[in-house]
């Protein structure tokens, strides 16, 4: 199975949780507008040669999102969350199944922020060990890790700015 890029710390605190560290080199709002703006998400969300092809969200308590990603061959992951809990631009709570893959997980991500650093803590909850296993078995670390890196990326160039735009570049 291939690993993380070595920029992501991944734990398993329980037999059904995974824990996802990563630090950027940006602002918590950034980090949190990246995370939550459809136009944004776009530009940097999934694996290395992937891209976002579907990004619906509804950044909102009982809204959600839905992401279709599509690999460099044409095949498309779609997956699926609801919010649950949600405190700009620190927390979020929310459901997460992805097409095709049984079980859903909740996802809490907490961004921090030290001296214009942010630290991202995603802990993924699994109703079964064997579901959280399966997620391991998928090769999630190193899409993770990949993903992240390209959020990293695109931070560093646009994090120059006053706010990271939704549009074209700077």
């Amino acid at each position: 199975m291939m690993k993380n890029t070595g920029t992501l710390a991944v734990s398993l605190p329980s037999d059904c949780e995974i824990v996802l560290t990563r630090r950027f080199h940006a602002p918590r709002q950034l980090v949190w507008d990246a995370f939550s703006q459809p136009g944004i998400l776009k530009k940097w969300f999934g694996p290395q040669g992937w891209s976002l092809v579907g990004c619906d969200v509804d950044g909102r308590v009982g809204g959600g999102f839905r992401f279709v990603l599509r690999n460099p061959e044409g095949r498309e992951l779609g997956m699926t969350g609801v919010y649950l809990e949600l405190s700009p631009p620190e927390l979020s709570v929310h459901s997460e199944s992805f097409d095709g893959f049984p079980g859903e997980s909740v996802v809490t991500t907490v961004l921090n922020e030290s001296n214009g650093t942010t630290t991202l803590v995603a802990n993924l909850r699994y109703p079964t060990r064997a579901a959280r296993d399966a997620a391991i078995q998928s090769g999630m670390e190193h899409g993770a890790a990949e993903t992240y890196d390209k959020l990293a990326e695109m931070l560093a160039i646009e994090g120059n700015c006053a706010t990271v735009s939704a549009g074209g570049p700077k």
